[in-house]
């Protein structure tokens, strides 16, 4: 008797695994997969889930110690990553992992605030004071772009010392967002549906400014320098983008969806280019959700008009980008049951029946690693 497509699928599932038995050779046919690739993007299934933030700090430190990574971009937001950046190589003015991550307080503050972010993020700090002092450390960056308020405040922060007269300018033009306090939804609104004047003049005339004087601004003091007008650099450019992303808000999800990855993509393009720079050769690991770092050509997302991040570097990279997905049949999850309601321990429902989650289950293995080497993707 022929056997059924989910047998057959099931049958592929097994003798494809590779099992994950929690020794330290568990990830060793995905490193010899991802080869001498500069991009690994990890995704994972919830942003409360304690397997896949374990699996995924694991992953990393053995990018970090054996494929020498050099930084860790996130899903998160800018000002608040680097803080955590400056935290891990030994730089910023917190004394421990806990007060770097205290800058992570938009919900879901449990995303970053969470024990397997700090454990790694004091690995990380423990790994890079442990070079040599002229050896590469790996940093820690955001992606997102949320945090329209800090980034303007850090970005008048930062010509408060370099330029206070451009920091003036910085000031008068920011202020259009003044009316709405830190309501970046209410902006949104408004200026969506043109009830009030947009800011959008005003933020992409700050970000031209700012990289009109670029050379200035970094000739002053060598690398360092450099570092700090990057940092100002991306929170300008995030301002421009945030004004933009909550202004398409209630446009449709697709646009503002599409305008969101598009940033996070560009930032890394900024990243890279940035540490280039300095040491060549950079090699980046993205943490993200799956919907990110999938390619979302070959999911219904791209049949919807939406693209990702995962597409966007794949298009831009090629073989030198790796996406690897995590995903459950069931278990627990923290979340919660509304924006910015407490969080909770909450029960995933199992995966529908059909599904890869479900044939996976159906495989009769527990914790395991598949590898596709899918040529059409490429």
């Amino acid at each position: 008797m022929p056997k059924t497509t989910i047998e057959i699928l099931t049958q592929t599932i097994r003798e494809g695994a590779h099992p994950l038995t929690g020794t330290d050779t568990d990830y060793d046919s995905l490193l010899e997969r991802i080869g001498d690739a500069r991009l690994v993007l990890l995704g994972e299934a919830s942003h409360g889930t304690h397997e896949f933030y374990q699996a995924r700090a694991k992953i990393t430190q053995r990018l970090i110690r054996e494929k020498g990574f050099t930084a860790v971009a996130v899903e998160a937001d800018w000002p608040d990553a680097y803080r955590v950046n400056r935290y891990v190589r030994g730089v910023g003015d917190d004394a421990t992992g806990n007060e770097a991550l205290a800058g992570f307080k938009r919900f879901p503050v449990w995303m970053w605030r969470n024990t397997d972010v700090l454990h790694f993020v004091e690995w990380l700090r423990a790994h890079n004071l442990s070079l040599d002092p002229q050896a590469r450390q790996t940093g820690f960056y955001g992606l997102d772009l949320y945090s329209l308020h800090a980034s303007i405040e850090a970005v008048i922060n930062y010509l408060d010392k370099v330029d206070p007269e451009a920091a003036k300018r910085a000031r008068y033009r920011y202020s259009c967002f003044d009316h709405y306090g830190e309501d970046t939804h209410a902006y949104g609104y408004a200026a969506g549906f043109h009830l009030s004047k947009t800011c959008e003049d005003e933020v992409a005339n700050q970000l031209i400014e700012l990289q009109q004087h670029t050379a200035e601004y970094i000739s002053r003091d060598g690398q360092v320098a450099e570092d700090e007008f990057f940092y100002a650099e991306q929170n300008a450019r995030l301002a421009k983008n945030a004004e933009e992303y909550y202004r398409t808000m209630f446009s449709g999800r697709v646009d503002s969806w599409n305008l969101r990855d598009r940033h996070m993509a560009e930032t890394l393009d900024a990243l890279i280019a940035h540490l280039d720079q300095w040491h060549g050769g950079a090699k980046v690991v993205v943490w993200e959700h799956n919907s990110h770092v999938g390619d979302a050509r070959a999911t219904s997302m791209g049949s919807e008009g939406e693209l990702n991040v995962g597409q966007l570097v794949r298009e831009r990279y090629a073989r030198d980008a790796v996406l690897v997905g995590f995903s459950t049949y069931t278990g627990t999850v923290t979340a919660a049951s509304d924006w910015d309601a407490p969080f909770e321990r909450k029960w995933v429902r199992p995966a529908l029946k059909g599904s890869y989650e479900a044939l996976s289950r159906e495989s009769g293995l527990k914790n395991f690693l598949l590898i596709f080497q899918n040529e059409s993707m490429w």
